[in-house]
């Protein structure tokens, strides 16, 4: 983050302004409010930024809506919102600054009787230690690695493989979304019993052996 001068505020206004959100979130998040299924953000971001984010393409609700994430701080002897003068203040000491496993596993270890469904979301390599908690990934479908990860992960043993390269070489079991009203779409059937999760998760281990994915089975290792 060295090269980011802007003060945050102006960091934050520039992201407000030109950050898009799925069109389909919304739809999702208010169902799930109606449904009683809290919404949860696990991110390697910053928790200011999420924030206000979710304020402006969320609305009145974003409150709802817990963040799990990276803070930011002060520089010594700067204000936040002086030229160069903040820095990230990490959630914890793994390679993307939140290990997003430690959020879930509590949820994940709870008795049968009180324990939830834990579905989660993902798209990239940072959210690799979390799929291994999760009753049901959902992984983006075609989507690899993006650029600043790849910076993070130079000495990692999966530095040139994405969410579904993941799953499929661990054999965690995952299904395959393009946008959040697919994921909508599986979690409905699941609450209405008409799938069942472990059904569910076999579900992206085929669509990747079909082709279905986004992700070229041919890649050479």
């Amino acid at each position: 983050m060295e090269s980011v001068s802007k003060p945050y505020d102006q960091c934050i206004q520039y992201l407000v302004e030109n950050i898009k959100l799925d069109p389909y979130f919304n739809d999702y998040f208010q169902w799930s409010l109606k449904n009683n299924i809290p919404t949860v953000v696990l991110s390697s971001g910053m928790e200011p930024i999420i924030r206000a984010l979710l304020k402006n393409l969320v609305g009145p609700d974003h409150d709802k809506i817990d963040i799990v994430s990276n803070h930011v701080k002060a520089r010594p002897g700067k204000s936040i919102n002086d030229e160069r003068g903040w820095e990230l203040e990490f959630h914890d000491d793994s390679h993307f600054g939140h290990d997003k496993s430690l959020t879930i596993r509590p949820y994940a270890q709870l008795p049968a009787s009180t324990r939830p469904v834990l579905f989660y979301a993902g798209d990239g390599v940072s959210d690799l230690s979390a799929a291994k908690e999760t009753d049901l990934l959902f992984a983006k479908k075609g989507h690899g690695m993006r650029p600043i990860l790849r910076l993070l992960l130079l000495y990692s043993p999966y530095l040139d493989i994405d969410l579904i390269e993941y799953c499929v070489k661990e054999d965690i079991p995952f299904t395959v979304f393009e946008d959040w009203s697919s994921i909508k779409s599986k979690v409905q059937e699941i609450v209405a019993g008409t799938t069942r999760v472990e059904d569910a998760a076999k579900e992206g281990y085929q669509q990747y052996k079909s082709g279905q994915a986004g992700v070229d089975v041919n890649k050479k290792e």
